[in-house]
């Protein structure tokens, strides 16, 4: 299976903030705004392995800066690693007020979702290739994310997780 560079995974997707999507002060549901998450994220690992995939888990939303009624959202996705089945994604959400026109930065996520078969059984995914300086990034601190994971979920014991180690091991050195 030939490996893939992130950048084939990139999935942007452009959003209104309608009065439908929006609690009693006018701001837009996080709710809301963890669907569109989950939408362009999913299309995104997709496009990496070119196989129905679904969501495995929300590893991380933050919720950094209100979106208002009428603001305009641009949600950025890319994997950004693939283990054997599964790959991590990363969204980052854009938020342009539509009156001045300045794009913030007011969210970000991770989300891990899962290549599967006709039978929804885990199916084996594409490498993938990290480019750029914040891809590389992303890419050696998904390791660490996924061994945390791992271990909260009881499938890893701490003194295996080697990325983790190494992380509190150089702090000591």
């Amino acid at each position: 299976m030939k490996a893939r560079r992130a950048a084939e995974s990139l999935t942007v997707q452009t959003e209104i903030v309608l009065p439908n999507d929006t609690n009693v002060i006018g701001n837009l549901f996080g709710g809301r705004l963890m669907l569109w998450m989950d939408i362009v994220a999913a299309i995104s690992a997709q496009r990496h392995c070119r196989r129905v995939v679904v969501t495995a888990s929300v590893n991380n939303v933050s919720f950094n800066h209100p979106i208002k009624l009428g603001d305009v959202v641009t949600l950025e996705a890319k994997v950004s690693r693939a283990f054997s089945s599964s790959m991590e994604v990363y969204i980052d959400v854009y938020m342009e007020d539509h009156i001045s026109g300045k794009k913030t930065k007011c969210n970000e996520a991770i989300y891990t979702f899962v290549a599967v078969d006709q039978l929804g059984n885990p199916i084996h995914v594409p490498e993938l290739v990290p480019e750029t300086e914040e891809e590389q990034k992303r890419y050696e601190g998904a390791l660490r994310r996924r061994q945390l994971s791992l271990i909260l979920a009881g499938k890893m014991k701490p003194g295996e997780a080697t990325e983790l180690k190494a992380l509190f091991t150089a702090a000591d050195a």
